[in-house]
């Protein structure tokens, strides 16, 4: 796998993109255990490479996620049940494209991936808030590390969890 790229108290604070710093997402698929299907997963992480550092992009993955109605834990959402979640997936040619307000991401998805999405209709995608600067873009990551990052209960507890629907362009 290769990953691609892509105030006071009280008062509103705006959204900085540049305090996320590069955005990445990579996309897999595995068995999941309720029912042995393949899941097709989704994960979205930031390089920790943005204005203020790993911290600065924390607190920001964190200010996104709350302005869009995802919130930091264990509970997932799901995307199809909540009315207004401004976060869609569009599948197509071989490429999922995320979409959330300030930012659109995309990576190339491998065929088992596809087939699990035509198999569910759904991804299910994690946002973690806590920076993963090994994994750039260019760089392959390995089973391993991949399990490493997604399976550490701290990565875990503080990510948002959803169940995304997918959209395919109609021809």
């Amino acid at each position: 796998m290769v990953p691609n790229v892509t105030s006071t108290p009280g008062a509103v604070r705006a959204f900085r993109p540049a305090r996320l710093g590069t955005l990445v997402v990579i996309a897999w698929s595995g068995e999941h255990p309720d029912d042995e299907r393949d899941m097709p997963f989704l994960l979205a992480y930031a390089l920790g490479d943005g204005d203020g550092g790993p911290e600065g992009a924390e607190d920001a993955a964190r200010q996104l996620l709350d302005d869009v109605g995802l919130p930091v834990g264990t509970e997932f959402v799901d995307a199809a049940e909540s009315v207004g979640l401004p976060v869609t997936l569009l599948v197509e040619a071989g490429q999922a494209v995320l979409t959330m307000p300030h930012l659109t991401a995309q990576c190339t998805v491998p065929q088992e991936w596809l087939a699990a999405v035509r198999d569910r209709g759904h991804v299910y995608f994690i946002f973690a808030t806590r920076p993963w600067p090994d994994a750039a873009p260019g760089i392959p990551v390995t089973e391993d590390g991949l399990r490493e990052f997604v399976g550490d209960e701290s990565v875990l507890s503080t990510a948002a969890h959803c169940l995304l629907p997918v959209r395919q362009l109609r021809g």
